[in-house]
């Protein structure tokens, strides 16, 4: 039965008894330990913002979506560190989303498409407000694609929205080949721990999620589902395509924190871009769609979910408050 929106998928997942003894104990100590660090080294928090009631009360419930290798919450840890409960205290219904964190756009779209149909099923709203990051911000534009009677918004964040260099370098690897092989088989068992540590039961396809976020597999999904692309290079697209609202943001930062551990490994893969804005792992030009809140946030790729615990600039945007903000502007809207 659903107790909470945000964990039904998870709270769904068959998990067995040793799993859930395993894991509780280390899901308590990782969560004062990351609770505690953030507190004290993370950017500005919800407390400084003035609570509103009502302030993210939208029409319609929002469904996180997350990205490669991404997850609902492992051992205490959640990819989208402290945004939904701070979206609902102000008034929204939040479900976090599971769809494989290893596989092409269009399987994960799918997968997407069956949940919203549930949710949809559950609370009788008819429609809802899609927000994906980096991967999953390609898996929820193709349900809008395919299904723009049930969606009222979509919304991309750090989305290679016209694929991203790094994996157009990691393609570069001869197709085929011992080396190739190697890299997928080190992938996938990667991929499938986190699937399962995450509750998920999915097939995970590395080859496959890296064919979709090249600049050619992203060209090929665009020709299909065109709708919020920009028709100028870094320009904006249309708000409003088939009645489904297009909003993006992006970031442009890199180092952020000096406690976030992977910030180095962000900057190393910008080195892909050359002198280009970006992230980390994807352009900040390629970031855009529909319309733009930004693209030039002090955030790196990890940062714009709020992922490491909060981690993000210290004088730099609370990821939180951006995300509030923009149900704000759903809300407005009357979405």
């Amino acid at each position: 039965m659903l107790s909470h929106p945000k964990n039904w998928f998870s709270c769904c997942a068959q998990m067995s008894v040793e799993r859930v003894q395993m894991f509780t104990k280390a899901k308590l100590f990782w969560s004062l330990i990351f609770s505690l660090t953030a507190l004290f080294f993370s950017g500005p928090t919800l407390s400084e913002s003035s609570p509103t009631e009502g302030y993210t009360q939208t029409r319609f419930p929002v469904i996180l979506v997350h990205g490669l290798f991404g997850f609902d919450d492992i051992l205490g840890v959640g990819y989208w560190h402290g945004i939904p409960d701070a979206l609902e205290e102000g008034g929204a219904q939040v479900f976090v989303a599971q769809v494989a964190n290893a596989q092409s756009t269009e399987v994960r779209g799918e997968q997407l498409l069956s949940q919203v149909e549930e949710i949809i099923a559950l609370t009788g709203a008819g429609k809802v407000n899609l927000i994906g990051h980096s991967h999953g911000g390609l898996t929820v534009r193709y349900v809008a694609s395919v299904m723009p009677e049930i969606v009222a918004s979509v919304t991309t964040i750090g989305s290679p929205n016209k694929g991203t260099k790094v994996a157009d370098l990691i393609r570069k690897v001869p197709e085929d080949s011992v080396s190739e092989a190697a890299l997928n088989a080190m992938v996938k068992a990667f991929a499938l721990l986190v699937d399962y540590m995450s509750g998920g039961g999915y097939s995970q396809d590395p080859l496959a999620a890296l064919g979709s976020l090249t600049t050619k597999g992203v060209a090929i999904f665009n020709q299909q589902h065109p709708a919020g692309l920009p028709k100028e290079p870094c320009g904006e697209g249309a708000l409003n395509v088939e009645g489904v609202y297009y909003f993006s943001w992006g970031g442009n930062r890199i180092l952020t924190n000096i406690l976030d551990l992977s910030d180095p490994a962000l900057k190393t893969s910008s080195w892909a871009f050359g002198n280009e804005d970006n992230d980390g792992l994807v352009s900040s030009c390629s970031s855009r769609l529909g319309k733009v809140i930004r693209d030039d946030f002090p955030m790196n790729h990890l940062d714009q979910s709020n992922m490491i615990a909060g981690l993000s600039s210290v004088f730099g945007t609370d990821p939180i408050a951006v995300f509030r903000s923009h149900l704000n502007r759903l809300k407005t809207l009357g979405l």
